[in-house]
Order: structure tokens, then C-alpha cells, then sequence
């Protein structure tokens, strides 16, 4: 499964050449700087300035459902990474996925992604200064070096392509200061959290500036794990960043060469069993954050990082060329023990490895009343994941120990896309925006499943042999899509726009790189498994969405009250629906492996509102530059499948949207003011989810009803902008809630009885949020 993706350097190097020709002329000019999308962003009267339609605007002037927070809100709040954002984000789920700290489950609108397998593509793009994160793994963003974080809700398939069906996560880091700075950022909390974070920069010529960060952040577990005495939930994370930029002396031209990377050497995330064993009968653990999970091996290690350059050249007052060029990696060793029990029962050692190249080339153009992107963009990734199944030593296992069923899979993508967009301002109240983008997306995938007997594979360090072959499986399959996008905003007033809008969404087909050949159905009835009954199993084709939304935004009160409300409707089809069933591995009756199975099986719609507002009252309340503020925002969605087949049946009245509450809320109340010469500031958010279906299958022993957190910040700028404090609180009200979790347990109303459809002690596990946290920090500049 070995493969070759094009070398950074070359993409870098081809990029770097091209922009350098083409900037040439841009030294003779005497004009403003060319504008970095992934530059640092200005404030224009208070109001942050975002890039969601991939140039500088306004926020309020954005016809897209746009929620920003500046990295200054994000410290003042104490926020931790990405995660946070989530409680005051309408119709959005951001979480850790189960049993790790960094790979993200992201869900806008209904749409999202469950389980991070390889080859299942995310319905909710991920980019890190614009350049697309292909996979979760490592995506779990934490909050330091930041400019700005931009959720885009909604499809956003022109401007930013494929997989970004549900929206859009953009984490903006800081440009480089033209003087020499140096801050560290410390943190120490409740299960002895302890942070640090030092960034640095410096000039080096007028021209040229390098600088970088380093943090170190660290945490207890909430819990143990009572068979290995290891902390459960606890955070060991080392990362890394660090810049060069160069910008021409007429500040038409700029070079901006980022680099990354993060070592997560947390211990695995256990699950919390729900229900007594069925072959042990272990019991239930008081405390949900405890696990009696055995498995160990291999040791949690989570390693992700990459390199990109960004070229930016205004060539004229009209035109701007910029590249974008990047490489990432990363890989995931984990141990998943389903069960979370000692016995060996459903224990998965696996590893998930990820790679890209990607190239984009952008035109953009802006005139009095015309502005707009023309843009090439191109995708090489490789996914791949390899784990074995631990079978359980009973029944007809007991002749053969050791026995387990292996699987590798390997997902390559490579996925060209052109696209363009323009907005036409008619008139200084009207505009017209119109685009489209074309991709052909290429899939290749090899599948492996075997049984192998002595222990767990070589590359989890055991010594087990290959004993048979079930599955060895190889297939191609390419798609096309064009994905446009249509919308008209309409200023009733400087201060009020009015919109209304159309976006299609695309999210690619491909391989489930678990799926096993023996269990695909015999469809011609030969007796035999053939080649395209194999690939019609293991295969699945794209699913679209189709939106419609309308909105008003506006300000009031020279800029003291904001708001944006919008409606939605979406049209979901062919929905992937990803999942796995239970396999007999060795003819005794029972289930102990699983094979996974995708099927475009279901079509849904969604309608809803979200609705933002942000205030100021009691200006100078307590004196000059004193003020009360109110935040608040409101999500409600509405989503049901209108089809949903099982076996050929429509079970749609039996399903729902999972990782999907009807309802979002929140509400912050805040205040700032001087004191000493410094500035004190104070808010705390209470935030709202209603009652949250972890699969689209209804479990009520793991499905979360809904709850309320409640949080809480302090903070005091010393005179002079060098010295800063603060005090967080978190979950206030110490709530106990599931954000995710395994199950294969059916049960029979009617006989009262559980049944396990894996394994042999019944696999309920799950996943909880963070409880109470209490934390201070300390900022210090120069």
C-alpha cells in the first residue's frame, strides 16, 4: 500500500517560481499592500473583518450565515481550542471524536461526520489559513496564536469545494508584528491543568520578519482507569509554530512560509460502560469519567503537522495573483477498547495514517462596482488505517488463542476543481453574486481483511502470521460536480442589508476501508462473491445538498446593537450513511469482528433559523469607555429523512439527524470597565442544547436530553497593555453529559431483553464533556 505523493518542496517551489514572475511588476508601484486571506484581519469601528467569500469584508456586509471570534474574545474567555466555540455557534456540534484529544467530530446544519474513518470524507471543511485539512485527525485546533476563528454555515462548495456540504471551520492565525515582541501565556487550573505558551517575532531587514510559538499543554485526567492506574481524560500535547514573511518594500508583494506541529501524547480516552457485562457481569462504575477499559496497546500517540507557503502580489490596482501551497501529515496510534472491560472482547489496536499535497492558484479582481475570484485548486491525499480485532478466548476459540481479524485500508484521492465567483454591485444599495466551480474527484482504494493467529499484528508490536486471506480488494471510481451558488443583498440602509440565497454542496464518493467482501450480498445468486458485487458493497457514490436561505443583518445605534437572523432550507440527497455489522470470524455462532458498510441509503431535508445579536447599553456607566454588553444567539433546526432504507424497507420514521439538537442557545452578559488605569472585564454565558441523537438509530441509554452549561470569566489588563489576568470557570454547575459513544446492543421491549450484537459482553460505552473547571491566567507582553 505503499504510494508516492508529489514532494513538498515541488509544490512549493512551483508555486513560489510562478508568483515571483508574475509579481515582477509590482515593485515599481507605489500602492497599499496586496491583502493575505490568511493574513491578520483589521477591526473597522469595532466590527471584525472576515474573509468568509475569500476577500476582506465587513462581517455584517457578508450575505453568508458568518459566526466570528477574535483571538482577543477567544482569551478573554478562556477559551481552550476549537471545541469551545460550539456552545455560543447556532446549529453547531464541535467535539473530540471518542477516545482522543485531537481529531474533531464536526457537525453545521445537520451535517457532518461521525466517525473519522479514511475514505469517508468530512461534511464540514476544515482549513487551517486556508489550506484544507483532509482529514480530522489532528484537527482538534488548539487556541493560541490566533487571529481570528470563522464559522460558515451552509454549503459552501464554490468557494472553498468539495466536502464543505455542511459549512465551513477557518482557524486564521496572526501575522507577524513589525517590531520585536515576545509574550508567554501561562495557565494553571482544576486536575492540575498547566499551560504555557511563548511566541516570539522579530524583524530581521525592513522587509523580512520570522517568528513562531511554542506550547506545552498539560492536564490530569478526570478520571482513572481502574485496571491500568493510567489518568483517563487528561491532555499531554506538545505544539509548535513558526513563520518567515516577507513583504516588498511598496508592500504590494508578500511571501508568508508557515510551519506546524502538534505531539499529543495524551493517554487514550476510555469509555464509561453503561450497562453490567453479559459474560463478566462487571458492574457499572459510579463515576462516568472512570473505565476499566484493558487494552494498552499500542500506546496513544497522535503526531500532525505541515508546511505552507502563501503569495500574495497585487500586479495592478485591480488584479491580485495569489498561491497557496501546502503539505500536511499526520498519524494516529490508538488503542479502542469497545467494551472498556479486561477482557480481551472487540480490543482494536489501530492506526490511522493521513498525507496531502494541495495547490491552489487564485485571480482576484475588484473595481468600483466588480469584485471577484477565479481560482484553480488541486487535491493529492492518501488515507489510510490499518486495526486489528481482538477476538474473545471462548467457545470455539479456546483451539485456537490468539486469533484475531485484521483489516487495512488505504483511500487515495486526487481532485482537480476550477471555480469563479463575482459580485456585481448594480447599484450602492443592490448586488448580484454568481458562482460556480467544476471538480473531478479520483478515488483508489485496497482493502485487505485477514484472520491471523499469535497475537496482535507486527505493527502494533506482536508477532501474529497470516493464517487466511478473505478480502483482498483493489477498485477506481471517479465523479464529477458542478457546484454553483447564487445570491442578492439588497442595503435597505447603510446599516441594514436584506438577502436571500441559493448553494449546492458536494461531498465526494469512494471506499468504506473496512468493508469485507465476504459479507457482501449475492446479489446474481451464483453461490459466488464476484468482483462487482464486492465493489458495489465496499462502494458508495457522492451526496449533495441544495440550500436556500434568506437573511437581514444590520446594526443600530451607531454600531451598539448588531444582529443577523437567517432562515434556511436544505434539500439532502443521497445521503451516506456509514455503519458496520457484526461478522462470525470463525463459525461459532457469535460476532466478534465487524465489517463496515456505507450506503447512499437516505434523503432528508432541513429547515430552520439562526439568529446572532450583540449589544452595548449603559455606555460610561461607570465611567469613561465603560459599558453592560449582551450577547445572545438562537439556532433551531428542523431535520428528518424522508427516506431511509434498510434492506429495502424505509425505515425514515425510525431514524433521525444525529449530532443535531433542535435547539441551540445562549446568552452572555458582560461588562467592561476601567479600574486603575487597567481594564477590567466580565461576562458569563449560559448555553442551551436540546436533546441530542448520538446515531440516526434512536439509543436511549446513550442519547443525551438536554442540558445547560453554565460559565464564567474575570479578567484585569494592567496599564499599559504588558500585563494581563484571569479567572475562568467552566461547567459551573458540574453537568454530566454524553457527547459521543459506541453501541451494539439491541433491545426487545417485549422480553425485556438486551442483546448483543458484538462481542460477547455487549458493547455500551460512552463519552462524556468536560465537568467543572476552574482555571487563572497569566499574560505577559513586551
Amino acid at each position: 500500500m505503499s504510494r508516492t505523493i508529489p514532494s513538498a518542496r515541488m509544490i512549493l517551489a512551483a508555486g513560489a517560481a510562478l508568483m515571483a514572475l508574475s509579481a515582477a511588476p509590482a515593485f515599481a508601484q507605489d500602492e497599499p499592500a496586496a491583502q493575505d486571506e490568511s493574513a491578520s484581519a483589521p477591526e473597522e469601528g469595532g466590527e471584525i473583518v472576515v474573509t468568509a467569500r475569500r476577500r476582506a469584508e465587513r462581517l455584517q456586509d457578508v450575505p453568508i450565515a458568518v459566526t466570528a471570534f477574535s483571538g482577543e474574545l477567544l482569551e478573554k474567555q478562556g477559551a481552550i481550542d476549537v471545541t469551545d466555540i460550539s456552545a455560543v455557534t447556532p446549529n453547531v456540534t464541535f467535539e473530540n471524536s471518542r477516545g482522543t484529544n485531537s481529531t474533531l467530530t464536526a457537525f453545521i446544519r445537520g451535517v457532518g461526520q461521525q466517525d473519522p474513518v479514511p475514505g469517508f470524507e468530512a461534511g464540514v471543511g476544515i482549513y487551517l489559513d486556508d489550506v484544507y485539512l483532509n482529514r480530522p485527525q489532528a484537527a482538534v485546533l488548539d487556541i493560541y496564536d490566533v487571529e481570528r476563528v470563522e464559522v460558515l454555515r451552509g454549503p459552501q462548495g464554490t468557494l472553498y469545494g468539495r466536502n464543505t456540504i455542511g459549512g465551513a471551520l477557518k482557524y486564521v492565525t496572526k501575522r507577524l508584528s513589525d517590531k520585536p515582541s515576545i509574550s508567554l501565556r501561562g495557565t494553571y487550573g482544576s486536575y492540575n491543568q498547566a499551560d504555557a505558551v511563548l511566541t516570539a517575532s522579530t524583524p530581521i531587514t525592513d522587509n523580512l520578519r520570522i517568528g513562531g510559538s511554542v506550547a506545552r499543554l498539560t492536564r490530569d485526567g478526570f478520571g482513572e482507569n481502574i485496571i491500568t492506574g493510567a489518568d483517563n481524560y487528561n491532555k499531554n500535547i506538545w505544539a509548535t509554530r513558526g513563520s518567515v514573511e516577507f513583504e516588498s518594500p511598496d508592500q504590494r508583494m508578500l511571501i508568508r512560509i508557515s510551519g506546524d506541529y502538534t505531539w499529543d501524547k495524551s493517554n487514550p480516552r476510555n469509555g464509561h460502560r453503561l450497562f453490567t457485562s453479559m459474560l463478566t457481569h462487571t458492574p457499572v462504575l459510579s463515576d462516568v469519567y472512570d473505565t476499566q477499559a484493558g487494552l494498552n496497546n499500542p500506546k496513544q500517540d497522535v503526531r500532525g503537522g505541515g508546511l505552507s507557503m502563501s503569495v500574495s502580489a497585487e500586479v495592478t490596482d485591480h488584479v491580485t495573483l495569489r498561491s497557496i501551497s501546502a503539505w500536511r501529515k499526520d498519524r494516529s496510534f490508538s488503542p479502542i477498547d469497545f467494551d472498556s472491560l479486561p477482557s480481551v472482547d472487540v480490543d482494536v489496536p489501530a492506526v490511522y495514517r493521513n498525507e496531502q499535497v494541495s495547490q491552489e492558484f487564485q485571480l482576484l479582481y475588484k473595481s468600483s462596482n466588480v469584485n471577484g475570484i477565479l481560482g484553480f485548486y488541486y487535491l493529492d491525499a492518501q488515507a489510510s488505517t490499518s486495526f486489528d480485532v481482538l477476538l474473545s478466548t471462548t467457545g470455539a476459540l479456546l483451539s485456537l488463542p490468539g486469533l484475531n481479524a485484521y483489516t487495512a485500508g488505504d483511500v487515495r484521492t486526487h481532485t482537480p476543481s476550477v471555480y469563479g465567483d463575482f459580485t456585481w454591485d448594480i447599484t450602492p444599495q443592490l448586488s448580484v453574486s454568481v458562482g460556480g466551480r467544476y471538480t473531478w474527484d479520483k478515488r483508489r482504494s485496497h482493502v485487505i481483511k485477514q484472520t491471523k493467529i499469535g497475537g496482535t499484528s507486527p505493527q502494533f508490536g506482536g508477532s501474529a502470521v497470516v493464517i487466511s486471506t478473505a478480502t483482498d480488494f483493489r477498485g477506481e471510481a471517479s465523479f464529477e460536480k458542478f457546484t454553483p451558488r447564487a445570491s442578492v443583498s439588497f442595503k435597505v440602509t447603510p446599516d441594514q442589508m436584506v438577502y436571500a440565497s441559493y448553494s449546492k454542496g458536494f461531498k465526494g464518493g469512494g471506499f468504506d476501508p473496512r468493508g469485507g467482501g465476504t459479507s457482501a450480498p449475492d446479489t446474481n445468486h451464483n453461490g459466488v462473491r464476484d468482483y462487482q458485487e464486492i465493489y458495489d458493497f465496499i462502494s458508495f457514490e457522492p451526496e449533495s445538498v441544495d440550500s436556500y436561505e434568506v437573511g437581514w443583518k444590520g446594526s443600530l445605534f451607531g454600531n451598539d446593537l448588531t444582529y443577523a437572523i437567517d432562515g434556511f432550507y436544505a434539500k439532502y440527497n443521497n445521503v451516506q450513511i456509514p455503519g458496520s455489522v457484526g461478522v462470525d470470524a470463525n463459525g461459532d455462532g457469535i460476532f466478534e469482528s465487524f465489517v463496515g458498510v456505507t450506503t447512499n441509503a437516505a434523503r432528508a431535508t432541513f429547515k430552520g433559523i439562526e439568529a446572532e445579536l450583540n449589544g452595548r447599553v449603559a455606555r460610561d456607566y461607570a465611567g469613561p469607555g465603560s459599558a453592560v454588553t449582551l450577547n445572545g444567539t438562537l439556532g433551531w433546526i428542523d431535520g428528518k429523512y424522508n427516506e431511509f432504507f434498510v434492506n429495502g424497507v424505509n425505515v425514515a420514521s425510525q431514524r433521525g439527524i444525529q449530532n443535531t439538537p433542535e435547539w441551540t442557545l445562549s446568552g452572555t452578559l458582560g461588562t467592561y470597565l476601567e479600574v486603575s488605569g487597567g481594564t477590567l472585564n466580565f461576562s458569563t454565558t449560559v448555553s442551551y442544547r436540546s436533546k441530542t441523537q448520538q446515531f440516526e438509530t434512536p439509543i436511549p441509554w446513550l442519547d443525551q436530553p438536554g442540558y445547560a452549561l453554565w460559565d464564567a470569566n474575570l479578567t484585569y489588563d494592567f496599564p499599559g497593555d504588558h500585563y494581563s489576568i484571569g479567572l475562568h470557570a467552566k461547567n459551573i454547575t458540574n453537568e454530566r453529559y454524553i457527547t459521543s459513544g459506541y453501541n451494539y446492543l439491541t433491545y426487545n421491549p417485549a422480553t425485556k431483553v438486551y442483546t448483543s450484537t458484538l462481542g460477547l459482553e455487549g458493547v455500551a460505552t460512552a463519552f462524556y464533556g468536560n465537568p467543572r473547571q476552574l482555571f487563572v491566567t497569566g499574560t505577559i507582553k513586551f
